[in-house]
Protein backbone atom coordinates (compact mmCIF):
# COMPACT_ATOMS: atom_id res chain seq x y z
CA UNK A 1 0.00 0.00 0.00
CA UNK A 2 1.71 3.32 -1.08
CA UNK A 3 2.10 5.73 1.75
CA UNK A 4 0.47 9.31 0.16
CA UNK A 5 1.18 12.79 2.27
CA UNK A 6 -2.19 14.36 3.05
CA UNK A 7 -1.27 16.81 0.59
CA UNK A 8 -0.85 14.51 -2.50
CA UNK A 9 -4.11 12.59 -0.94
CA UNK A 10 -5.94 16.09 -1.11
CA UNK A 11 -4.49 16.36 -4.73
CA UNK A 12 -5.55 12.85 -5.81
CA UNK A 13 -9.29 12.99 -4.46
CA UNK A 14 -9.33 16.03 -6.18
CA UNK A 15 -8.08 14.54 -9.72
CA UNK A 16 -10.20 11.56 -9.05
CA UNK A 17 -13.73 13.15 -8.82
CA UNK A 18 -11.81 15.84 -11.43
CA UNK A 19 -11.18 12.71 -13.82
CA UNK A 20 -14.90 11.67 -13.93
CA UNK A 21 -16.45 14.86 -14.46
CA UNK A 22 -13.99 15.14 -17.17
CA UNK A 23 -14.92 11.45 -18.84
CA UNK A 24 -18.48 12.21 -18.62
CA UNK A 25 -18.09 15.64 -20.30
CA UNK A 26 -15.95 14.15 -22.94
CA UNK A 27 -17.82 11.24 -23.44
CA UNK A 28 -21.00 13.66 -23.99
CA UNK A 29 -19.31 16.05 -26.70
CA UNK A 30 -18.06 12.95 -28.48
CA UNK A 31 -21.44 11.47 -28.59
CA UNK A 32 -23.05 14.31 -29.49
CA UNK A 33 -20.49 15.01 -32.38
CA UNK A 34 -21.03 11.45 -33.81
CA UNK A 35 -24.82 11.62 -33.51
CA UNK A 36 -24.33 14.99 -35.25
CA UNK A 37 -22.10 13.92 -38.23
CA UNK A 38 -24.47 10.32 -38.84
CA UNK A 39 -27.30 12.51 -38.52
CA UNK A 40 -25.92 15.16 -41.72
CA UNK A 41 -25.21 11.86 -43.35
CA UNK A 42 -28.01 10.16 -43.35
CA UNK A 43 -30.00 13.09 -44.33
CA UNK A 44 -27.79 13.86 -47.25
CA UNK A 45 -27.80 10.32 -48.30
CA UNK A 46 -31.74 9.89 -48.10
CA UNK A 47 -32.04 13.26 -49.88
CA UNK A 48 -29.96 11.95 -53.00
CA UNK A 49 -32.73 8.34 -52.77
CA UNK A 50 -35.21 11.10 -53.15
CA UNK A 51 -33.61 12.32 -56.09
CA UNK A 52 -32.77 9.65 -57.75
CA UNK A 53 -36.43 7.81 -57.23
CA UNK A 54 -37.69 11.24 -59.29
CA UNK A 55 -35.19 9.98 -62.12
CA UNK A 56 -37.06 6.64 -62.31
CA UNK A 57 -40.46 5.55 -63.64
CA UNK A 58 -42.44 2.47 -64.90
CA UNK A 59 -43.57 1.98 -68.55
CA UNK A 60 -46.81 -0.29 -70.14
CA UNK A 61 -45.16 -3.71 -69.55
CA UNK A 62 -44.03 -2.64 -65.83
CA UNK A 63 -40.26 -1.87 -66.26
CA UNK A 64 -39.02 0.92 -65.20
CA UNK A 65 -36.83 3.33 -67.05
CA UNK A 66 -34.24 5.43 -66.10
CA UNK A 67 -34.38 9.01 -67.59
CA UNK A 68 -30.41 8.84 -68.49
CA UNK A 69 -29.98 12.70 -69.28
CA UNK A 70 -31.19 13.55 -65.83
CA UNK A 71 -29.04 11.18 -64.71
CA UNK A 72 -26.06 12.06 -66.43
CA UNK A 73 -26.44 15.53 -65.68
CA UNK A 74 -25.82 15.42 -61.87
CA UNK A 75 -21.99 15.76 -60.72
CA UNK A 76 -21.04 11.93 -60.17
CA UNK A 77 -17.85 12.18 -61.47
CA UNK A 78 -15.98 13.29 -58.87
CA UNK A 79 -14.99 11.32 -55.99
CA UNK A 80 -13.09 13.91 -54.26
CA UNK A 81 -15.92 16.31 -52.76
CA UNK A 82 -18.43 14.37 -50.94
CA UNK A 83 -18.81 11.59 -53.37
CA UNK A 84 -22.08 9.99 -53.56
CA UNK A 85 -22.38 6.95 -55.46
CA UNK A 86 -25.50 5.01 -56.96
CA UNK A 87 -26.82 1.79 -58.61
CA UNK A 88 -30.10 0.68 -60.16
CA UNK A 89 -30.90 -3.02 -60.00
CA UNK A 90 -33.44 -5.19 -61.94
CA UNK A 91 -36.21 -6.92 -60.05
CA UNK A 92 -33.95 -10.13 -61.25
CA UNK A 93 -31.59 -7.98 -59.26
CA UNK A 94 -29.06 -7.11 -61.94
CA UNK A 95 -27.04 -4.28 -62.36
CA UNK A 96 -28.52 -1.71 -64.84
CA UNK A 97 -26.63 1.15 -64.40
CA UNK A 98 -24.72 3.28 -61.76
CA UNK A 99 -22.79 6.41 -61.30
CA UNK A 100 -19.70 6.83 -63.10
CA UNK A 101 -17.55 7.03 -60.16
CA UNK A 102 -17.96 4.10 -59.24
CA UNK A 103 -16.42 3.10 -62.25
CA UNK A 104 -15.35 -0.63 -61.78
CA UNK A 105 -16.81 -1.43 -58.54
CA UNK A 106 -20.23 -2.40 -57.50
CA UNK A 107 -22.48 -1.51 -54.61
CA UNK A 108 -23.36 -4.69 -52.44
CA UNK A 109 -27.32 -5.22 -52.84
CA UNK A 110 -28.22 -6.74 -49.60
CA UNK A 111 -31.03 -9.46 -49.99
CA UNK A 112 -32.58 -9.16 -45.91
CA UNK A 113 -35.74 -7.89 -46.53
CA UNK A 114 -35.37 -5.92 -43.31
CA UNK A 115 -32.41 -3.69 -45.13
CA UNK A 116 -34.92 -2.14 -47.23
CA UNK A 117 -34.60 1.50 -46.45
CA UNK A 118 -32.27 0.78 -43.37
CA UNK A 119 -28.90 2.56 -42.94
CA UNK A 120 -25.82 0.44 -43.40
CA UNK A 121 -22.19 0.61 -42.99
CA UNK A 122 -19.84 -0.90 -45.08
CA UNK A 123 -16.73 -0.97 -47.51
CA UNK A 124 -15.99 -0.04 -50.89
CA UNK A 125 -12.28 -0.36 -52.28
CA UNK A 126 -11.52 -0.06 -48.01
CA UNK A 127 -13.21 3.11 -48.40
CA UNK A 128 -16.13 3.51 -45.50
CA UNK A 129 -19.10 4.08 -46.86
CA UNK A 130 -22.78 4.52 -45.62
CA UNK A 131 -25.40 2.91 -48.14
CA UNK A 132 -29.30 3.00 -48.12
CA UNK A 133 -31.23 0.53 -50.64
CA UNK A 134 -34.83 0.79 -51.62
CA UNK A 135 -37.04 -1.46 -53.50
CA UNK A 136 -39.26 0.26 -56.86
CA UNK A 137 -42.26 -0.65 -56.79
CA UNK A 138 -45.14 -0.34 -59.63
CA UNK A 139 -48.77 -1.76 -58.51
CA UNK A 140 -47.41 -3.37 -55.79
CA UNK A 141 -44.97 -5.13 -57.72
CA UNK A 142 -41.38 -5.33 -57.08
CA UNK A 143 -39.72 -4.08 -60.18
CA UNK A 144 -36.29 -3.01 -59.27
CA UNK A 145 -34.26 -1.68 -56.41
CA UNK A 146 -31.96 1.79 -56.19
CA UNK A 147 -28.60 1.74 -53.74
CA UNK A 148 -27.62 4.92 -52.90
CA UNK A 149 -24.13 4.84 -50.42
CA UNK A 150 -22.40 7.88 -49.33
CA UNK A 151 -18.74 7.94 -48.31
CA UNK A 152 -17.69 8.14 -44.74
CA UNK A 153 -14.95 11.19 -45.02
CA UNK A 154 -17.36 12.90 -42.77
CA UNK A 155 -16.87 10.71 -39.77
CA UNK A 156 -13.06 11.53 -39.48
CA UNK A 157 -14.20 14.85 -37.99
CA UNK A 158 -14.67 12.39 -35.18
CA UNK A 159 -12.43 9.64 -35.02
CA UNK A 160 -10.11 12.97 -34.71
CA UNK A 161 -12.18 14.30 -32.03
CA UNK A 162 -11.95 10.61 -30.42
CA UNK A 163 -8.30 10.55 -30.78
CA UNK A 164 -7.95 13.91 -28.96
CA UNK A 165 -10.03 13.51 -26.16
CA UNK A 166 -8.07 10.58 -25.57
CA UNK A 167 -4.47 11.98 -25.30
CA UNK A 168 -5.77 14.91 -23.93
CA UNK A 169 -7.41 13.34 -20.92
CA UNK A 170 -4.17 12.10 -19.32
CA UNK A 171 -2.22 15.56 -20.26
CA UNK A 172 -5.26 17.17 -18.48
CA UNK A 173 -5.33 14.89 -15.69
CA UNK A 174 -1.76 15.35 -14.60
CA UNK A 175 -2.05 19.06 -14.85
CA UNK A 176 -4.90 19.03 -12.82
CA UNK A 177 -2.86 16.91 -9.93
CA UNK A 178 0.13 19.25 -10.36
CA UNK A 179 -2.42 22.58 -9.93
CA UNK A 180 -4.88 20.84 -6.85
CA UNK A 181 -0.90 19.65 -5.28
CA UNK A 182 0.01 23.50 -5.48
CA UNK A 183 -3.02 24.53 -3.82
CA UNK A 184 -3.48 21.90 -1.40
CA UNK A 185 -0.12 22.59 -0.45
CA UNK A 186 -1.12 26.27 0.12
CA UNK A 187 -4.29 25.15 2.05
CA UNK A 188 -2.17 22.65 4.58
CA UNK A 189 0.38 25.49 5.74
CA UNK A 190 -1.40 26.18 8.55
CA UNK A 191 -1.12 22.57 9.24
CA UNK A 192 2.28 22.47 9.22
CA UNK A 193 2.38 25.21 11.33
CA UNK A 194 0.30 23.12 13.60
CA UNK A 195 2.87 20.27 13.21
CA UNK A 196 5.86 22.80 13.49
CA UNK A 197 4.51 23.92 17.21
CA UNK A 198 3.66 21.07 18.68
CA UNK A 199 7.23 19.85 18.36
CA UNK A 200 8.75 22.67 20.03
CA UNK A 201 6.32 21.80 22.98
CA UNK A 202 7.35 20.19 25.63
CA UNK A 203 7.00 19.62 29.89
CA UNK A 204 9.30 22.54 30.48
CA UNK A 205 7.80 24.82 27.67
CA UNK A 206 4.33 25.29 27.35
CA UNK A 207 4.26 28.67 26.87
CA UNK A 208 4.24 28.07 23.16
CA UNK A 209 0.81 28.72 21.06
CA UNK A 210 0.32 27.84 17.71
CA UNK A 211 -0.71 30.87 15.62
CA UNK A 212 -4.08 31.19 14.35
CA UNK A 213 -4.49 31.39 10.87
CA UNK A 214 -5.92 34.15 8.82
CA UNK A 215 -9.10 32.76 7.78
CA UNK A 216 -11.62 31.63 9.97
CA UNK A 217 -12.18 28.23 8.47
CA UNK A 218 -11.86 24.67 10.40
CA UNK A 219 -8.09 25.08 10.28
CA UNK A 220 -8.34 28.18 12.57
CA UNK A 221 -11.37 26.47 14.26
CA UNK A 222 -8.48 23.84 15.32
CA UNK A 223 -5.77 25.71 15.83
CA UNK A 224 -7.85 27.48 18.56
CA UNK A 225 -8.56 24.64 20.13
CA UNK A 226 -5.52 23.37 20.79
CA UNK A 227 -4.53 26.75 22.17
CA UNK A 228 -7.58 26.23 24.67
CA UNK A 229 -6.11 22.81 25.55
CA UNK A 230 -2.42 23.70 25.63
CA UNK A 231 -4.18 26.35 28.26
CA UNK A 232 -5.94 23.86 30.21
CA UNK A 233 -3.04 21.45 30.38
CA UNK A 234 -0.78 24.30 31.18
CA UNK A 235 -2.96 25.50 33.88
CA UNK A 236 -3.38 21.64 35.53
CA UNK A 237 0.41 21.28 35.43
CA UNK A 238 1.01 24.47 37.42
CA UNK A 239 -1.62 23.91 39.74
CA UNK A 240 0.10 20.35 40.17
CA UNK A 241 3.20 21.65 41.16
CA UNK A 242 1.04 24.66 43.32
CA UNK A 243 -0.63 21.61 44.73
CA UNK A 244 2.70 19.32 45.02
CA UNK A 245 4.55 22.39 46.81
CA UNK A 246 1.64 23.29 49.20
CA UNK A 247 1.27 19.61 50.39
CA UNK A 248 4.96 19.24 51.15
CA UNK A 249 5.02 22.22 53.17
CA UNK A 250 1.86 21.82 54.96
CA UNK A 251 3.55 17.85 55.78
CA UNK A 252 6.57 18.81 56.64
CA UNK A 253 5.41 21.74 58.94
CA UNK A 254 3.81 19.17 61.78
CA UNK A 255 6.35 16.95 61.12
CA UNK A 256 9.41 19.82 62.55
CA UNK A 257 6.62 20.68 64.89
CA UNK A 258 6.79 17.16 66.18
CA UNK A 259 10.93 17.37 65.47
CA UNK A 260 11.55 20.21 67.34
CA UNK A 261 9.57 19.44 70.26
CA UNK A 262 11.13 15.70 70.97
CA UNK A 263 14.17 17.29 70.68
CA UNK A 264 13.61 19.78 73.73
CA UNK A 265 12.22 17.29 75.67
CA UNK A 266 15.18 14.87 75.47
CA UNK A 267 17.88 17.92 76.16
CA UNK A 268 17.26 17.72 79.95
CA UNK A 269 15.50 15.47 82.29
CA UNK A 270 11.87 16.57 82.51
CA UNK A 271 9.06 16.09 85.03
CA UNK A 272 6.44 13.67 84.62
CA UNK A 273 3.63 16.56 84.01
CA UNK A 274 6.42 18.38 81.04
CA UNK A 275 6.58 14.77 79.44
CA UNK A 276 3.26 13.86 79.27
CA UNK A 277 1.94 17.89 78.10
CA UNK A 278 4.91 17.50 74.93
CA UNK A 279 3.58 14.03 74.28
CA UNK A 280 0.23 15.50 74.47
CA UNK A 281 1.08 17.86 71.76
CA UNK A 282 3.10 15.82 69.82
CA UNK A 283 0.14 13.10 69.53
CA UNK A 284 -2.19 16.25 68.68
CA UNK A 285 -0.11 16.66 66.26
CA UNK A 286 0.57 13.64 64.52
CA UNK A 287 -3.76 13.10 64.69
CA UNK A 288 -3.72 16.56 62.29
CA UNK A 289 -1.06 15.15 59.64
CA UNK A 290 -2.76 11.69 59.56
CA UNK A 291 -6.07 13.80 59.05
CA UNK A 292 -4.45 15.75 56.71
CA UNK A 293 -2.74 12.80 54.83
CA UNK A 294 -6.74 11.38 54.66
CA UNK A 295 -7.88 14.28 53.10
CA UNK A 296 -4.97 14.41 50.37
CA UNK A 297 -5.53 10.87 50.07
CA UNK A 298 -9.46 11.55 49.30
CA UNK A 299 -8.69 14.45 47.36
CA UNK A 300 -6.45 12.46 44.84
CA UNK A 301 -8.79 9.69 45.06
CA UNK A 302 -11.53 11.70 43.48
CA UNK A 303 -9.71 13.55 41.31
CA UNK A 304 -9.12 10.90 39.17
CA UNK A 305 -12.57 9.33 39.85
CA UNK A 306 -14.37 9.70 36.39
CA UNK A 307 -18.01 7.21 36.24
CA UNK A 308 -17.67 5.45 39.48
CA UNK A 309 -20.99 7.34 41.51
CA UNK A 310 -23.33 4.76 42.81
CA UNK A 311 -26.58 5.53 42.06
CA UNK A 312 -29.15 4.99 45.51
CA UNK A 313 -31.83 6.42 47.01
CA UNK A 314 -30.70 8.91 50.39
CA UNK A 315 -33.08 10.19 52.91
CA UNK A 316 -31.40 13.91 53.33
CA UNK A 317 -33.55 14.95 56.70
CA UNK A 318 -31.76 12.03 58.19
CA UNK A 319 -28.04 12.08 56.61
CA UNK A 320 -28.00 16.04 57.91
CA UNK A 321 -28.63 15.13 61.60
CA UNK A 322 -26.33 12.02 61.23
CA UNK A 323 -23.31 14.46 60.41
CA UNK A 324 -25.27 16.88 63.72
CA UNK A 325 -24.41 14.20 65.91
CA UNK A 326 -21.09 13.52 64.77
CA UNK A 327 -20.14 17.14 65.52
CA UNK A 328 -21.97 17.12 68.59
CA UNK A 329 -19.33 17.33 70.86
CA UNK A 330 -17.42 19.84 69.12
CA UNK A 331 -20.51 21.86 69.29
CA UNK A 332 -21.09 21.46 73.13
CA UNK A 333 -17.92 22.47 73.59
CA UNK A 334 -18.45 25.74 71.96
CA UNK A 335 -21.91 26.19 73.02
CA UNK A 336 -22.60 26.72 69.63
CA UNK A 337 -26.83 26.65 68.62
CA UNK A 338 -27.73 24.26 66.18
CA UNK A 339 -31.17 25.25 63.91
CA UNK A 340 -32.33 23.20 61.51
CA UNK A 341 -35.84 23.47 59.23
CA UNK A 342 -36.91 21.13 57.19
CA UNK A 343 -39.57 22.19 55.14
CA UNK A 344 -40.86 18.42 54.06
CA UNK A 345 -39.13 14.48 53.56
CA UNK A 346 -36.42 15.19 50.81
CA UNK A 347 -35.16 12.10 48.89
CA UNK A 348 -32.83 12.00 45.88
CA UNK A 349 -30.65 10.00 43.97
CA UNK A 350 -26.82 9.81 44.51
CA UNK A 351 -24.09 8.45 46.03
CA UNK A 352 -24.91 8.43 50.33
CA UNK A 353 -21.57 7.73 51.01
CA UNK A 354 -19.87 10.91 48.62
CA UNK A 355 -23.21 13.26 49.30
CA UNK A 356 -21.95 12.30 53.24
CA UNK A 357 -18.70 13.66 52.96
CA UNK A 358 -19.82 17.40 51.32
CA UNK A 359 -22.15 17.82 54.06
CA UNK A 360 -19.99 16.84 57.12
CA UNK A 361 -17.38 19.02 55.64
CA UNK A 362 -19.88 21.90 55.43
CA UNK A 363 -21.02 21.63 58.99
CA UNK A 364 -17.30 21.08 60.14
CA UNK A 365 -16.02 24.69 58.40
CA UNK A 366 -19.43 26.12 59.72
CA UNK A 367 -18.98 24.85 63.48
CA UNK A 368 -14.43 25.90 62.86
CA UNK A 369 -15.63 29.50 62.25
CA UNK A 370 -18.45 30.07 63.95
CA UNK A 371 -17.55 31.94 67.67
CA UNK A 372 -18.36 30.41 70.83
CA UNK A 373 -22.21 30.71 71.86
CA UNK A 374 -22.30 31.52 67.99
CA UNK A 375 -25.71 30.32 66.00
CA UNK A 376 -25.66 28.22 62.61
CA UNK A 377 -28.47 27.59 60.68
CA UNK A 378 -29.23 24.35 58.33
CA UNK A 379 -32.27 24.10 55.86
CA UNK A 380 -33.82 22.00 53.61
CA UNK A 381 -36.34 23.31 51.05
CA UNK A 382 -37.81 22.78 47.38
CA UNK A 383 -37.23 25.66 45.37
CA UNK A 384 -38.76 25.36 41.46
CA UNK A 385 -38.15 21.05 41.67
CA UNK A 386 -34.91 21.26 42.97
CA UNK A 387 -33.99 20.47 46.55
CA UNK A 388 -32.02 23.24 48.37
CA UNK A 389 -29.52 22.75 51.20
CA UNK A 390 -28.34 25.92 53.48
CA UNK A 391 -26.05 26.03 55.77
CA UNK A 392 -25.45 29.88 57.53
CA UNK A 393 -23.52 30.49 60.44
CA UNK A 394 -22.50 33.72 62.08
CA UNK A 395 -18.85 33.26 62.57
CA UNK A 396 -16.18 35.14 61.22
CA UNK A 397 -16.89 35.43 57.51
CA UNK A 398 -14.83 35.51 54.54
CA UNK A 399 -13.27 39.09 52.56
CA UNK A 400 -14.70 39.60 48.82
CA UNK A 401 -10.96 39.37 48.29
CA UNK A 402 -10.53 35.81 49.60
CA UNK A 403 -13.97 34.31 48.67
CA UNK A 404 -12.76 33.61 45.18
CA UNK A 405 -10.06 31.69 46.70
CA UNK A 406 -11.40 29.93 49.42
CA UNK A 407 -11.75 26.26 46.95
CA UNK A 408 -8.38 26.68 45.96
CA UNK A 409 -6.52 23.74 48.04
CA UNK A 410 -4.71 24.51 51.28
CA UNK A 411 -5.80 27.66 51.40
CA UNK A 412 -7.25 28.90 54.53
CA UNK A 413 -8.70 32.74 54.65
CA UNK A 414 -7.10 35.48 57.46
CA UNK A 415 -4.86 32.74 58.91
CA UNK A 416 -2.69 35.54 60.52
CA UNK A 417 -5.85 37.19 62.85
CA UNK A 418 -7.25 33.47 63.75
CA UNK A 419 -4.13 31.35 64.49
CA UNK A 420 -6.65 29.36 66.92
CA UNK A 421 -7.87 28.29 64.13
CA UNK A 422 -6.62 25.15 62.63
CA UNK A 423 -7.16 23.20 59.79
CA UNK A 424 -5.76 21.95 56.47
CA UNK A 425 -7.12 24.19 53.87
CA UNK A 426 -8.53 20.96 51.78
CA UNK A 427 -12.24 20.98 53.26
CA UNK A 428 -13.84 22.89 50.57
CA UNK A 429 -11.20 21.66 48.06
CA UNK A 430 -12.89 18.18 48.47
CA UNK A 431 -16.43 19.47 48.42
CA UNK A 432 -16.02 21.36 44.81
CA UNK A 433 -14.65 18.53 43.36
CA UNK A 434 -17.35 16.12 44.52
CA UNK A 435 -20.26 18.87 43.69
CA UNK A 436 -18.22 18.34 40.03
CA UNK A 437 -18.59 15.00 40.44
CA UNK A 438 -21.95 14.50 41.55
CA UNK A 439 -23.51 17.56 39.61
CA UNK A 440 -24.13 20.12 42.67
CA UNK A 441 -24.31 23.26 42.54
CA UNK A 442 -22.57 24.96 44.86
CA UNK A 443 -22.97 28.75 45.66
CA UNK A 444 -20.89 30.78 48.82
CA UNK A 445 -21.84 34.23 49.89
CA UNK A 446 -19.70 35.76 53.30
CA UNK A 447 -19.39 39.07 54.80
CA UNK A 448 -16.47 39.75 56.96
CA UNK A 449 -17.00 39.94 60.44
CA UNK A 450 -20.99 38.70 59.83
CA UNK A 451 -20.90 35.09 58.59
CA UNK A 452 -20.93 32.89 55.76
CA UNK A 453 -24.03 31.25 54.27
CA UNK A 454 -23.07 28.07 51.67
CA UNK A 455 -25.58 26.61 49.30
CA UNK A 456 -25.93 23.13 47.78
CA UNK A 457 -28.57 22.97 44.71
CA UNK A 458 -29.65 19.13 43.96
CA UNK A 459 -30.84 17.87 40.67
CA UNK A 460 -32.90 15.36 41.68
CA UNK A 461 -35.28 13.82 39.35
CA UNK A 462 -37.77 12.67 42.62
CA UNK A 463 -37.79 16.04 44.66
CA UNK A 464 -40.06 16.12 46.88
Amino acid sequence: MFSFSFKNRIAFNYILSGSILIAIVFLFIYNIVKLSVSKHVNEEIHEELNKHLDDVSTDSNDTYLIHVDQWRAREHNSISVNPVFVEFYDNNKEIIDKSPNLKNSDLKLFSDKNSDEVFIDTKLNEIAIRQIQKPIINKNKVVGYLVVAMSLEDFEIVLILKNILLISFPIILILLFLIARFFAGKSIQPIRTVIETSNKITKDNLQTRIPLPQNKDELYILSQNINNLLDRIENAIEREKQFTSDASHELRTPLAVIKGTMEVLIRKPRNQQEYEDKIQFCISEVNRLNHMVDQLLLLARFENQKQNVKQESIFLNALVLDNLTRFSERTEAKKIKIQTKFDDDYYLISDNYLVSIVISNLISNAIKYTKDSGNIEISLHNSSNHIVFTIKDNGIGISEDNLEKVFNSFYRSDVSNHPEIKGTGLGLSIVKRLCELLKIEIAITSVLELGTEVKLIFNDNNPK
